[in-house]
């Protein structure tokens, strides 16, 4: 009875060493502590920026906008270039439906496919914190920018503070920011992606002010109230993951280590 049971056992051994996976984690994971130590670090920022984020939000429900709004609107908009119009028309594009769900969708299975499985639900939660940027627009009740003040693109009749795009991308692609940052090993494919994530983010907050679809304090309340979801949405992702996910295919946490 012995026999079978050490080739049962060097079987599964194999088939671990053979997994693609342990590959991948061997090659591109940094160990568990490295990864706290930079998740530390990256939550610093969010948590001075956050506490701004009600008073813009009253000053907005109050007024239609800010004198920066219309001179910063009027500034950028005055750039003539066709090729930064066309990068600012693309940027917000990535934001619009069905397009956002279909690119944000993409990341979260690879994710999930790669064995990063606590990752790929805290990307969906990162994704759903647009529904409270929407409540929060029911609320506020701030008119858009209008073709009197401003060149408007194309209408939008729903509240515009703050601006949902901004607020997508900077919790979605912050925690993706965040997961590259803290997870990958250095090299260049994860500068790289860390890179095209944060231009995204800076990006997309400028074309919502080019379109004319939103003012500059709508963009900034949406950067603010994305830091304090990001900043939520990490701690859930750090307390989670040592609870439910430790064994995970990729980048395990002992339960006695955060994430």
């Amino acid at each position: 009875m012995k026999a079978p049971t050490s080739r049962a056992t060097a079987s599964r051994h194999r088939t671990a060493g053979d997994d693609p996976r342990k590959k991948l984690e061997k090659k591109v994971i940094a160990p568990a502590p490295t990864r706290h130590q930079r998740s530390v670090a990256f939550q610093a920022y969010v948590l001075v920026a956050s506490l701004a984020f009600a008073a813009m939000a009253i000053l907005a429900h109050t007024l239609g906008y800010f004198p920066v709004d219309l001179t910063f609107t009027r500034s950028i908009q005055s750039i003539s270039s066709p090729a930064f119009g066309q990068l600012m028309q693309g940027v917000s594009w990535i934001g619009f439906q069905p397009q956002v769900n279909i690119i944000g969708g993409t990341f979260v299975l690879a994710l999930y496919i790669a064995g990063l499985r606590w990752e790929a639900v805290c990307s969906v939660l990162a994704a759903a914190s647009v529904l409270v940027g929407s409540a929060i627009k029911l609320i506020v009740m701030r008119p858009r920018p209008t073709a009197q003040l401003v060149h408007v693109f194309s209408k939008i009749s729903t509240s515009g503070f703050p601006s949902g795009h901004v607020l997508m991308v900077t919790v979605f692609y912050g925690f993706l920011t965040f997961l590259g940052y803290t997870l990958f090993k250095t090299s260049w494919e994860r500068t790289a992606l860390l890179v095209f994530f944060s231009f995204l983010i800076v990006l997309m907050g400028m074309s919502r002010i080019y379109l004319g679809h939103h003012w500059f304090s709508d963009v900034m309340g949406a950067y603010l109230l994305g830091s304090l979801l990001l900043a939520l949405t990490i701690r859930v992702y750090r307390w989670g993951k040592p609870k439910f996910f430790a064994r995970q295919p990729v980048a395990k946490t002992p339960p006695h280590v955060p994430a």
